[in-house]
């Protein structure tokens, strides 16, 4: 919104030599978000990510080895209020990834909207942020001699209903396009939980059968975006706020599932590898829930 207010400005007091340039600039590079965006080193080094890391905390927990000539498309469950574990994990150069994968480069694939705000979208791409379309996913795994990992976080802005601490509902039965490219392109599919995303922030209206819960749906189906009604702590007071609780993020990135190039997958293939996917997320979850604090009767549920 600053962002957005800041451009408004300029064209309301006719600062026409600073956003006619920059109009010239984004329409030479539109299609950079779906080429492999514009990371700078420099930026994903601030020390202020140190801090964003370290406040949570956040932290990245591999359970196998990855092989840094293949290229890998990692699933990131949940969604959470502001997908905070994945951009700490992987928008920054502040947690263990490149201890933990070297060779590899990392893309946090986001919606295509954000691109649209002049200026964030310089700001987005400059930590290594994407966008999530299908040519922009494609053009990361069609990459030659490997090292690529593209994130995408599969449930997208509807999961964003589900966010709320004590959760582990999924938004991802009418999610199988990640599926499909992992054949086409023959990439490894691994999927990752983040344990603790969820208990960022409280949610307003978070029973299906509320006002609130009903015309966010509509919100979501006409405009393609919701606008969840979430809520922290404060500065100096932990009671109400728009910070997000202090609460330990652990991002665990689970085992690799192999994947046969097949160029022209049938329905029959991509369903499949869709079910077995599940099947593994399901056992990571099962696996890890016990360590961060999740009961033992809890499952994740598939929506």
């Amino acid at each position: 919104m600053v962002c957005i207010a800041i451009f408004a400005i300029l064209i309301i007091h006719n600062y026409w030599f600073l956003y006619i340039p920059y109009l010239v600039w984004v329409y030479f590079d539109w299609q950079t978000p779906e080429k492999g965006g514009r990371s700078c080193h420099w930026i994903r080094s601030w020390m202020v990510w140190r801090y964003f890391n370290n406040y949570f905390p956040i932290r990245l927990i591999k359970t196998w080895d990855l092989d840094p000539k293949r290229n890998y498309i990692f699933g990131f469950h949940p969604h959470g209020a502001m997908t905070i574990g994945a951009f700490g994990n992987f928008g920054t150069n502040h947690s263990d990834f490149k201890k933990l994968f070297p060779g590899f480069t990392p893309y946090l694939h986001i919606t295509t909207l954000l691109f649209l705000c002049p200026f964030f979208r310089d700001i987005l791409m400059t930590t290594g942020l994407v966008s999530v379309s299908k040519r922009s996913i494609s053009s990361v795994m069609s990459r030659e001699g490997g090292g690529n990992i593209s994130i995408i976080v599969i449930g997208g802005a509807k999961e964003l209903f589900y966010a709320y601490p004590g959760n582990s509902t999924l938004f991802i039965r009418q999610r199988r396009g990640f599926a499909k490219l992992a054949l086409i392109h023959g990439t490894h599919l691994v999927p990752i939980y983040s344990f603790g995303e969820n208990d960022l922030f409280q949610q307003v209206g978070t029973s299906e059968d509320s006002w609130i819960f009903t015309c966010q749906k509509k919100l979501h189906k006409f405009f393609g975006f919701i606008l969840p009604l979430f809520y922290g702590r404060g500065v100096f007071q932990y009671s109400i706020g728009f910070m997000p609780y202090r609460k330990p993020i652990n991002t665990v990135v689970g085992r690799p599932i192999p994947v046969q190039q097949t160029l022209h997958p049938t329905p029959e293939q991509v369903e499949e590898l869709y079910q077995t996917y599940l099947e593994e997320l399901s056992k990571l979850f099962e696996e890890h829930k016990g360590k961060y604090g999740i009961p033992e009767h809890q499952r994740l549920v598939f929506k």
